[in-house]
């Protein structure tokens, strides 16, 4: 039970980020200005299962994607790298919110959930790039026991889905207490954790890369 705790904490760990919850939390209370308490809650939890059903459908297909289209894992971890620290960047120093990002009628807010909501998001491409890259390595690990290793994806998606549901529900009761200011600086700094992130994926997917070449080229036969 403990191997399943740990994993659990370290799915989150990496996903929270990626995710960026204070960041979805500010969209959406652009995007539901006008929308009653009902029509709020319903669109939180549609997001949250659009974003669990998303990251549960990536992880379980993604090593088939990967052998379809002839991806590597350092190929895949490199792209998902950049990908990390564009979006880090972008949430470091973000664009001038635009006045009309909050202008919109509430039949054109009716459909916010899976887009933009949902995606890019949330579960967007620097998370979409992770979870592939998870499920087809994580399946031959040897760190946790193999029936974790069966559960843990699940409940890591489904637990972050909850996060999320109970941060839109609260939206409300967040910027009240925090202000915009302290959203603002949430999301700046799961910002530079993201670049982080992003740098150790390119460096990890460059490392493997140079000993790939390196096993290829450089191997020198044992001596008999």
């Amino acid at each position: 039970m403990t191997d399943l705790l740990n994993a659990i904490a370290l799915g989150l760990l990496a996903l929270l980020p990626l995710t960026n919850p204070p960041t979805t939390v500010a969209l959406f209370i652009a995007l539901s200005k006008g929308l009653t308490q009902k029509e709020k809650n319903k669109q939180a939890l549609a997001t949250s299962l659009y974003v669990f059903l998303i990251m549960a459908l990536t992880y379980y297909i993604g090593e088939f994607v990967m052998d379809a289209f002839n991806i590597s894992i350092p190929g895949l971890r490199m792209a998902g790298g950049g990908i990390l620290i564009i979006m880090g960047l972008k949430m470091l120093f973000p664009p001038p919110v635009q006045a009309s990002a909050a202008a919109n009628s509430p039949k054109e807010q009716a459909s916010f959930a899976f887009i933009p909501l949902a995606m890019p998001s949330t579960a967007g491409p620097g998370t979409i790039a992770m979870i592939i890259s998870a499920s087809a390595t994580i399946k031959h690990s040897t760190l946790f026991p193999a029936w974790v290793v069966l559960t843990a994806p699940p409940l890591i998606f489904l637990f972050t889905a909850i996060i999320l549901w109970v941060c839109l529900r609260s939206s409300g009761l967040i910027m009240k207490i925090t202000g915009e200011s302290g959203i603002d600086a949430i999301s700046r700094l799961m910002g530079f954790l993201l670049v982080c992130m992003g740098a150790q994926f390119a460096i990890n997917g460059s490392v493997e890369i140079v000993q790939t070449i390196i096993d290829n080229n450089f191997h020198l036969p044992r001596p008999q």
